[in-house]
Parts: structure tokens; C-alpha cells; sequence
């Protein structure tokens, strides 16, 4: 499974339709049969909707310890912990409520075989 994170239009181009057309693509294009992403402005903007993810459920606010909080952000690797997210970052979003979404491509990752790189 593939973590997406971090997309960020220009705000001259948002409203456009610019940003779903490109992440659905990307995700097309990866190989990966899931994707999936956790996102605070999923409350307010459908735009992973919009590129054919599927709303699974909500994270709901509970006091969280910042190795726990990580967990959320940041997936463990095999054998290894998860990394922190930086105290700045912790002390922002500790309260954050993100929207957990996943994405099926399934059938355009067996026409695009694996991804490059590990998985």
C-alpha cells in the first residue's frame, strides 16, 4: 500500500479541476493496487472524492501521545518504528480529526506492474 500525502495546488489554479485529474493519474500511473491518505481539508474540499477515493472514516480527536499521534501520519517499516512527527507538527494537528481515504487500482496496477521501488 502507498501513503499519499502533501498535495498542494498553486491557488491560481485551484477550482480548475486540475488537482483530482492529477492525482488520480498519478495514482494510475504508480502500480500500487491501494492507495491511501489521510487529509484534515477532507471535511471541506472533495477533491480526493472528486479523483475516485473512497471516504473510510474519520479520526476522532483523543489525547494522544506524539509517538501514538505519529502512527497516524507515519507508517511503521518492517522491524523499524515509525518516525516522529516534529513537535511543531504535533502540536498543530493534535486535535485534527483528518479524513481517512483509499483509493482501488487494482486494475490499473496489473496493467502497470509493480512500482518501482520497494513496497
Amino acid at each position: 500500500m502507498l501513503t499519499l500525502s502533501r498535495v498542494v495546488l498553486h491557488p491560481t489554479y485551484r477550482g480548475a479541476g486540475i488537482g483530482y485529474r492529477f492525482i488520480r493519474r498519478c495514482c494510475e500511473l504508480t502500480g500500487y493496487p491501494w492507495i491511501e491518505t489521510l487529509t484534515q481539508m477532507g471535511h471541506v474540499n472533495p477533491v480526493f472524492e472528486r479523483a475516485g477515493f473512497r471516504r473510510v472514516g474519520v479520526s476522532r480527536t483523543v489525547e494522544r501521545s506524539r509517538a501514538s499521534h505519529s502512527l497516524l501520519y507515519r507508517r511503521q517499516k518492517h522491524g523499524q518504528k515509525a518516525a516522529l512527527l516534529t513537535r511543531e507538527t504535533y502540536d498543530k494537528s493534535r486535535f485534527a480529526n483528518p479524513v481517512y481515504y483509499i483509493f482501488d487500482n487494482r486494475a490499473h496496477a496489473a496493467r502497470h506492474g509493480p512500482a518501482s521501488g520497494g513496497r
